[in-house]
This record gives structure tokens, C-alpha cells and sequence, in this order.
């Protein structure tokens, strides 16, 4: 029994591992893209309508920030 519940742990840490990954390697790609947007045109406008989606980014913004946190934290205690 204590085998099933490691490995159900070990593959709920993946998932949020590659989530926040995920999360984190989108935002700096999403960073690049407008930062090239503003290099090209001088400003970024961005709108967004559908109240889902918004929704959707805004749930994935915040856990990438909670998940960076998390992290930095972790690598903070293990360089001790």
C-alpha cells in the first residue's frame, strides 16, 4: 500500500513540476514576444474579451508566481 501512495506523490510532483515549468517557460516566452513587439513598434497592446479565458490566464499567471516561489525557496534552503 505505501508503494501506491509513493508513486501516486511522485506523479502528482511531476504534474506540478510540469505545470509550473510549463507556466514559467510561457511567460518568458510571451515576455520576449512583446518586448519584440515594443522594440519594433514602440508599444504593446494587448485585449482580451472573452471572460474565460482571462479567467484561465489570470489561474495560470498566479500559480507560475506561487510556483517560482516555491522554488526560489526551495533553492535558497538547499544552498545552506
Amino acid at each position: 500500500m505505501k508503494t501506491a501512495t509513493t508513486k501516486i506523490n511522485r506523479r502528482l510532483q511531476i504534474l506540478i513540476h510540469s505545470l509550473g515549468l510549463s507556466c514559467l517557460g510561457g511567460a518568458i516566452f510571451l515576455q520576449i514576444l512583446v518586448f519584440t513587439d515594443i522594440i519594433q513598434h514602440g508599444y504593446f497592446m494587448a485585449v482580451e474579451y472573452n471572460p474565460a479565458i482571462l479567467a484561465f490566464e489570470t489561474t495560470l499567471t498566479f500559480f507560475a508566481l506561487v510556483y517560482f516561489i516555491y522554488m526560489y525557496l526551495k533553492f535558497i534552503r538547499s544552498v545552506r
